[in-house]
């Protein structure tokens, strides 16, 4: 048996495996098999096979992270919030076609067990893209920023996972961004970036 192996060399091994198939057909026992390990050693880490699609997600959440250190805090938010999507998409990028496919499975009908906790997880990407962004609306104003914000993620992730798709991405992320914007700053909060 090989060393014990951590979360991201599992999710590494899963995404190498599901190169080669499509995500529905990657089995965890393929991923164990991958990595010279036991089932028991998955297990440790990950409850199922979705618990993976969340540690890619958490792999580009903090990716988006990191680069938000990068970010001037004087740049327009617009400008701030499209850096970020899109380091949280190139982190995703060597993996696109498996991204689509782990949503496509997700978004399976009859899978309420699933599909409800994919929009808490789009949620929680929302939250840290508000922060990472310095977005500090409040109340019914935070309300209406997060579900504009949720929107225009979704419709820019979707525009990306066409192939090909990174430059209507960037286009409908920067239209509504400017829209939004544009509405915020005649009806929105002054004291709020």
């Amino acid at each position: 048996m090989a060393i014990a192996p951590t979360p991201e060399t599992i999710l590494d091994a899963a995404l190498r495996c599901a190169a080669d198939c499509h995500w529905e057909q990657v089995r965890l026992a393929d991923v164990a098999t991958a990595l010279d390990v036991s089932l028991v050693e998955i297990h440790r880490h990950f409850a199922d096979k979705e618990s993976l699609v969340d540690a890619l997600w958490d792999r580009a959440d903090r990716s988006m992270l990191s680069h938000a250190h990068t970010l001037s805090r004087a740049s327009p938010v617009p400008d701030q919030i499209e850096a970020l999507v899109f380091a949280w998409l190139a982190a995703l990028a060597p993996h696109r076609r498996t991204v689509r496919e782990m949503l496509l499975v997700r978004l399976e009908p009859g899978h309420l067990h699933i599909q409800l906790p994919t929009l808490l997880r789009i949620s929680k990407t929302v939250q840290w893209l508000r922060e990472a962004a310095g977005l500090r609306a409040a109340f019914a104003w935070r309300a209406l920023e997060e579900s504009a914000l949720t929107a225009l993620f979704v419709t820019t992730v979707v525009a990306w996972l066409r192939d090909g798709g990174d430059a209507s991405a960037r286009n409908i992320l920067r239209n509504g961004l400017r829209a939004a914007h544009e509405i915020r700053s005649h009806i929105g909060p002054k004291q709020n970036r």
